[in-house]
């Protein structure tokens, strides 16, 4: 195995990563943002309103994306058993 191979083996992971990862993660951000302008214009300072909204929403996206997370997860594993076996 050569170090391109190595890369490419890597940049796809890094990529998958990326794409299994992103949607909860931008979620998280525009919810996040949305609740510090709440908080910025009301004045109100609640540890907890930042918290729960987000958590609700992540877990809402996990759910909703399921199924693209895990043909995404096994589409990679797929492609490196493939390079795994025609290294023999």
């Amino acid at each position: 195995m050569t170090a391109v191979e190595v890369t490419d083996i890597m940049r796809e992971a890094i990529w998958t990563l990326l794409k299994v990862a992103g949607p909860p993660m931008i979620v998280s951000l525009v919810i996040g943002l949305l609740i510090s302008l709440f908080q910025a214009l009301t004045q109100l300072q609640e540890p907890t309103l930042t918290f729960v909204p987000k958590i609700v929403a992540i877990f809402g996206t996990l759910v909703a994306t399921m199924p693209f997370m895990i043909t995404t997860m096994i589409g990679l594993m797929q492609h490196l058993m493939q390079r795994i076996a025609g290294l023999q």
